[in-house]
């Protein structure tokens, strides 16, 4: 980790209540993430990615979910003790999200124009005519012709709408971007597209960015470092040829072989044996000692940390002491 990153997280904690019960989603998670640069968020449905960019914008749900302790550094300002008003002038200005879900993010009773220009008016000194000539602007940009402007989120497609959010979130030009899952509403072709648009922006602005996906080829496709996200923790953390070259947690290896093989060296995929642990009962030990093939009894009663094994590359894995990392 820099001294002086542009982003950094530390040891964050995060909890959910459901039915007097505490779920534990996010546990002890830390990276780092320097100007211009894009981290990927790798893991199964419920590893904890998505509550870790929504603890960064803070848009938690307030009675559900609590922050329970870490650091969320945004050049060096602790956005957990920022006040209510300093994360409304943030968000949508310097941090932006992608939501997976553009069903829940666009209003059903204003125009997807209206919209985009509500978000541009509310953190730029503008003209109302220029304002709406830039939200046009970013509708073309994403492949909505501008004459939509007046149309409304009913009248678009699921893809169409997935692209109106992506437009919103970049119609101020954010210093950071969270992107969760924004390219899965969408066909292959506009998904390269898409994501040849958030390339570009990125080059153009010095955008950073965080990729929260499961598809590996486009963490390959657009990022320079990769967190492997398992049971609300990091374990393996790298920049991306550490991740794709040299793989170490046994969890990061079985997220490969469960790729299909273009070379066709295997003919069938391997994928990784049982489910996630209960996040309301964690395990004292490492949480992925009973799909390891590689446990031992260590693992399962002593939790690893997440130590450093060469250059960037950090595994939270006891293989390493071994030599075996699966």
């Amino acid at each position: 980790m820099t001294d002086h990153a542009f982003l950094e997280v530390k040891d964050l904690r995060v909890e959910y209540t459901s039915d007097k019960q505490i779920i534990h989603a996010v546990n002890g998670a830390s990276f780092s993430l320097e100007k211009g640069e894009t981290l990927g968020l790798v893991g199964e449905t419920g590893a904890g990615k998505t509550t870790i960019a929504k603890s960064i914008l803070r848009v938690l749900p307030d009675r559900a979910a609590s922050i329970r302790s870490g650091k969320i550094l945004y050049n060096g300002e602790d956005l957990l003790s920022a006040s209510e008003e300093r994360m409304r002038s943030i968000r949508g200005n310097e941090i932006a999200m992608i939501f997976q879900d553009p069903m829940t993010a666009l209003n059903p009773t204003m125009t997807v124009g209206y919209q985009i220009f509500e978000a541009i008016m509310l953190h730029n000194t503008c003209e109302k005519a220029e304002g709406k000539a830039r939200a046009e602007a970013m509708l073309e940009k994403v492949g909505i012709p501008a004459v939509r402007y007046h149309d409304y989120p009913h009248q678009f497609s699921g893809g169409m709408k997935q692209r109106v959010v992506i437009a919103m979130a970049l119609a101020c030009n954010p210093a950071l971007l969270l992107s969760d899952e924004p390219t899965t509403a969408l066909d292959v072709t506009i998904q390269a597209q898409v994501l040849d648009m958030m390339k570009d922006l990125k080059t153009e602005f010095q955008t950073s960015m965080i990729m929260i996906t499961h598809d590996l080829g486009i963490v390959a496709e657009v990022c320079d470092k990769v967190a492997v996200c398992y049971a609300g923790e990091i374990v393996e953390y790298g920049t991306m040829e550490d991740i794709f070259d040299n793989p170490l947690h046994p969890y990061t290896v079985g997220l490969f072989h469960s790729l299909p093989d273009m070379s066709g060296k295997r003919n069938r995929l391997t994928p990784i044996k049982g489910m996630m642990p209960d996040p309301v009962s964690l395990p004292e030990g490492c949480f992925f000692a009973e799909r390891c093939p590689y446990a031992t009894e260590k693992c399962r009663e002593i939790h690893p940390q997440l130590e450093k094994a060469d250059g960037e590359h950090e595994v939270r894995c006891f293989g390493k002491e071994n030599g075996k990392h699966g």
